[in-house]
């Protein structure tokens, strides 16, 4: 794992995240019943997803265990779900200011890992919700790529193709569609199909 973390995952999560809070902040009210790729949530239960997420990588930047974090905010209402987004991300990104969290070890739901490598995991999974969201919503704007760019290497060295399965949330590695974007290529390797929506 150590060959492809970088220095400093903080830039990295910082984008993608973001990425994911523009995206979440232009959901219109009739479209939270949309199908996602990820064929067990519509985009209501994905952005309550991501809102869990932050909230877990925000009790693990202050030391916390991020597994006794719930991995959905199902309280909170639709009209409020993009504050809340916000508000996690804030948190998360406050929790992870001091360069030291990322030498420390930590528990996310892989296992205890330095903190660099926690962090690298929730920009993998910031960018992966990024080109989901994307998906779901039927946009075709580009999202600046650096983020998927580093994710798809991360998930190539820590998710082998040959590595899916039971205890593996990703389905097997499919072919990026023709002129796929970073986020495109990261889909793909985990598992992910284009939803064709106009």
């Amino acid at each position: 794992m150590s060959q492809v973390l970088p220095s400093d995952p903080r830039p990295l999560f910082e984008e993608a995240t973001s990425q994911v809070a523009r995206l979440i902040a232009s959901v219109r009210p009739d479209q939270y019943e949309l199908s996602t790729p990820c064929s067990e949530f519509d985009v209501r239960r994905l952005v309550s997803h991501c809102i869990g997420g932050m909230r877990r990588i925000a009790v693990v930047g202050e030391g916390g265990d991020g597994n006794a974090v719930v991995s959905f905010a199902d309280e909170v209402p639709d009209a409020g779900l993009a504050e809340a987004y916000d508000a996690a991300r804030a948190d998360a990104l406050k929790a992870w200011q001091d360069e030291a969290v990322l030498d420390r070890q930590v528990s996310v739901p892989w296992g205890k890992v330095p903190g660099r490598g926690a962090l690298s995991g929730y920009v993998l999974e910031s960018s992966a919700h990024a080109w989901d969201l994307r998906e779901a919503l039927g946009r075709t704007d580009p999202l600046p790529p650096e983020p998927a760019v580093f994710a798809l290497a991360f998930a190539r060295q820590t998710l082998p193709a040959e590595r899916r399965g039971a205890d593996v949330p990703f389905d097997e590695v499919v072919p990026a569609p023709e002129g796929a974007d970073a986020h495109g290529e990261l889909a793909a390797w985990l598992g992910r199909r284009p939803l064709g929506r106009p």
